[in-house]
């Protein structure tokens, strides 16, 4: 596939070609990863003002795709201390985590956020790390959806395919550092809202174990808290070394402690294979290509892989959905508390058709979180003879704008994602670490991501695994051909 070259053009243009729309360029950002970048300004080489107005430049390029929600280029939130690893690396965070002085809107058209009086907890961790944020990344209302869509506003489009979805919930975040905008950015997963915009544009997605990063104030609410916290980027080592700063920061005293992971362990690892969902639906052959072709590459690196059955149905499924409902509808009648303004009327048709569905079914609740929260039993025995599950993210390739749009019909669009995002949640339900890994381009010219799953607290597998593939099979760049 053709693609132009960025050039110094003085528009609001960005590079791109036929199909793809980035801002990567001769700058000083060039096609740095956020540890080069951090090293590069504690050397001098550049300044950390430089770095900034770089990336706001290169986001201005990228304006068309509609990923920035709110940016704060005028006053740009960072650490004073320059000794922080991530020190000057530009970023964003996502617009359901409060930032002092920025709005939170979580993507709904329902009330109009004010900006907040002070950050989050997860903020300040983050902040600490030396990252400069430059704004707020859209997500689709509440993070109900796998696309970032809306009822009545402009999508967000995938950098690699502008026609195309960019996933979800993390939309905004995976746009800008697809498009080359930062290499790093804040992401957060309650049902695969990490590892969903990764695959779709070519990123690594790693989702935590449940509590390795402190929790947002809603997080902490959940009858089973689903969310974790973390980022999008282009390279292994700087999701590794994110963790590892967050790490200093603070780590949970329930959970192994990570470090800083360097680049692959030499162990032999024992692989599971899954290309099947809970439901039994089989992977579209473009996936499942993608697939046996990392199960291979592992194989060559001297690991065993063996298909495995997977331990959960279609009861796992609608007990997911139900919980689903029930976060909705938590969030339309919980908004007054947000905003004396907040007209619920005004939430999507998705948000509206998960509450209508549970309010049907809300006497089911106490079955539902009960086997929801049994559910890591039967995940543990998954690894009692493995190290990792290799599976598929996604069902299917990346579809279309509109295919997953809040306006299409609720039963339809329910039935749509449920058939698409086949593989992300046990992780969230069961708290245990999974990663996303762009090991393929479809015939469209999408990235396709294939997801390793660990137990509970071994993220360190993830990503010394994650390394491996990395140093053989180098990720699709979206600015070569």
């Amino acid at each position: 596939m053709s693609n132009v070259v960025w050039d110094d053009r003085d528009d609001d243009e960005a590079a791109m070609s036929n199909d793809r729309i980035h801002a990567f360029g001769d700058d000083v950002l060039a096609d740095h990863d956020a540890v080069a970048i951090a090293e590069l300004v504690r050397t001098r080489e550049v300044g950390v003002a430089e770095v900034t107005a770089a990336a706001i430049a290169r986001a201005e390029r990228v304006g068309s795709l509609n990923a920035v929600v709110f940016d704060a280029y005028e006053a740009p939130r960072s650490t004073s201390d320059p000794g922080a690893p991530l020190y000057g690396v530009p970023t964003y965070i996502k617009d359901n985590t409060d930032v002092a002085g920025m709005p939170s809107n979580h993507g709904t058209d329902a009330y109009v956020a004010r900006p907040a009086e002070k950050d989050g907890p997860y903020t300040e961790h983050f902040l600490a790390t030396g990252v400069t944020v430059l704004g707020k990344t859209a997500l689709p209302e509440y993070g109900f959806s796998a696309s970032t869509e809306f009822q009545s506003r402009e999508p967000v489009g995938n950098p690699w395919q502008p026609e195309y979805s960019v996933g979800a919930s993390s939309g905004g975040a995976a746009v800008l550092v697809a498009a080359g905008v930062v290499p790093i950015a804040h992401a957060n997963d309650g049902g695969g809202s990490i590892r969903i915009p990764a695959a779709c544009a070519g990123l690594i997605g790693l989702k935590p174990t449940r509590g390795r990063h402190v929790d947002g104030p809603s997080a902490r609410q959940m009858p089973i808290n689903v969310v974790s916290e973390g980022v999008l980027t282009r390279s292994v080592r700087d999701t590794a070394a994110f963790v590892a700063a967050m790490e200093d920061r603070w780590r949970n005293p329930a959970l192994p402690p990570i470090g800083l992971v360097t680049g692959p362990a030499r162990r032999r690892l024992r692989v599971g294979l899954i290309t099947e969902s809970a439901t039994g639906a089989s992977a579209c052959s473009q996936t499942k290509a993608a697939v046996e072709a990392t199960a291979i590459l592992l194989e060559q690196q001297g690991h065993i892989v063996e298909p495995v059955a997977v331990p959960f149905g279609r009861q796992f499924v609608d007990d997911f959905v139900l919980y689903w409902g029930l976060l909705a509808t938590a969030a339309a009648h919980t908004g007054k508390l947000t905003d004396r303004a907040y007209n619920r009327h005004k939430l999507d048709g998705f948000t509206q058709g998960l509450r209508r569905r549970y309010l049907r079914t809300l006497h089911h609740t106490p079955g539902a979180i009960r086997r929801l929260t049994r559910a890591h039993r039967r995940y543990a025995g998954m690894f009692s003879h493995h190290e990792l599950i290799l599976s598929p993210v996604l069902l299917h390739t990346t579809p279309k704008l509109g295919y997953l749009s809040p306006t299409v019909p609720f039963d339809e669009l329910l039935e749509r994602l449920t058939g698409y995002a086949g593989f992300t949640p046990l992780s969230n339900i069961v708290g245990a670490p999974a990663i996303s890994l762009p090991m393929a381009v479809s015939e469209e010219g999408l990235p396709i991501g294939v997801q390793l799953a660990a137990a509970h607290g071994d993220e360190r597998t993830l990503l010394e695994t994650a390394f491996a593939i990395e140093q053989t099979h180098p990720w699709p760049r979206i600015q070569e051909s």
